[in-house]
């Protein structure tokens, strides 16, 4: 069953299953007193909690395939802010461009199909902005370059060395985006470059679409509030 009714119901405060399993023995919504749409005052963000980490060697790229073992919401008065707190509460680590004593912590890896290019670009750039250094593939790496974004080429595991898995051996990397064309050989190329980084323990987003998320989410780290369930309700009533 998907979850997510669950934690939609909790983002509401309307227990939607109940709702749901009521009309369908013949009770009006009116009649469970449902109203308008509710629309709350602040973001919620639902992020599914992968067991990648407990099987070394797996690729972690996304499929048709249920690989979830569960999930975590995050709220906050942004998307961004509600989306790395869903990260968080994942146990995925989003990345600063500099630790503690001022020392840059490492390079962004970017390495994207054609079609992902242009997004691949923003996000770059956005990246760039945050003080983060980005290496990519060859031809992603002009792309980005020819957009008027610095950054660095590195080799693909078949063109020599030094090459990505081993930048991401050397602890060189601490974000990768990858995504490839939905070919089996293409995935095949690029498998090695996820399980590496899912030994180095480097976060990995596969979609473009996780990828724009967890760029806005690293500009609001540093200020991230709290909410608690009571008050989020609270806000719902007085909405």
């Amino acid at each position: 069953m998907n979850l997510l009714p669950h934690v939609a119901a909790r983002l509401l405060g309307v227990p939607l299953a109940k709702v749901a399993a009521r009309c369908m023995v013949g009770q009006s919504l009116d009649a469970q007193g449902i109203g308008a749409e509710v629309h709350p005052p602040y973001f919620s963000v639902k992020e599914a909690v992968f067991p990648f980490v407990k099987f070394p060697g797996v690729d972690t790229i996304l499929g048709p395939e249920m690989k979830s073992t569960g999930e975590v919401m995050g709220v906050g008065e942004t998307f961004g802010e509600a989306f790395v707190k869903s990260q968080m509460g994942a146990g995925t680590k989003l990345p600063r461009p500099f630790d503690a004593d001022g020392k840059p912590t490492g390079k962004v890896f970017i390495s994207v199909k054609n079609s992902d290019k242009p997004k691949a670009l923003e996000i770059a750039r956005a990246l760039v902005a945050m003080r983060f250094e980005i290496v990519a593939t060859k031809g992603t790496a002009a792309f980005i370059n020819e957009g008027g974004v610095a950054c660095g080429v590195v080799y693909k595991v078949a063109e020599g060395r030094p090459h990505v898995v081993d930048l991401l051996k050397s602890n060189q990397i601490v974000l990768v985006i990858n995504t490839v064309e939905e070919r089996r050989n293409a995935i095949a190329d690029s498998r090695q470059i996820r399980t590496s980084a899912l030994l180095s323990q480097v976060t990995t987003f596969t979609t473009m679409a996780g990828a724009e998320a967890a760029v806005e989410g690293m500009c609001c780290m540093d200020h991230l509030g709290v909410i608690s369930v009571q008050e989020m309700h609270a806000r719902l009533l007085s909405a």
